[in-house]
């Protein structure tokens, strides 16, 4: 039983013993139960905004969910090599760092060694077409789609 209708119930109840409501008694009781009922209508308007404000911040829990798995790689760090692109790997011929390089800084020609800043260049004709990704790779050697 909701807190209006126990409030209610209540009312009936106190109409039932026929009171004279010209005694003072009778006045408070009357007093109080109109406090119960606007406090009860009071706290089912707080009930029914919780309820619209916990609907609404797990619409945004879901929205926040979906933009965290589409900015962020929570879970898949073994993987992000793959989703990022074709990766080739080149040996710094000045300190032997082997270095992950995308297709797009191997498209640019040449980089700065990121271990001790030996300016590496990139012959594109001497690079093999097969990319260090496995085959489930989305750069354009293994697939026609991009």
């Amino acid at each position: 039983m909701k807190t209006t209708e126990r409030v209610s119930y209540v009312r009936g109840l106190a109409e039932g013993l026929e009171l004279d409501t010209d005694k003072k008694e009778v006045k408070v009781i009357n007093a109080i139960i109109d406090l119960l009922d606007d406090m009860a209508f009071s706290l089912s308007e707080m009930e029914d905004n919780l309820n619209d404000v916990i609907d609404q911040v797990d619409a945004i829990d879901e929205d926040l969910g979906s933009l965290e798995d589409d900015f962020y790689d929570e879970g898949e760090e073994e993987d992000s090599d793959e989703e990022d692109g074709c990766f080739y790997e080149v040996t710094c011929p000045n300190c032997n760092e082997t270095v992950c390089l995308s297709e797009d800084l191997v498209q640019k020609g040449q980089m700065e060694c990121p271990n001790c800043g030996e300016m590496l260049e990139f012959d594109l004709d001497d690079i093999d077409d097969e990319c260090c990704c496995d085959s489930e790779c989305s750069c354009d050697e293994n697939s026609d789609d991009e």
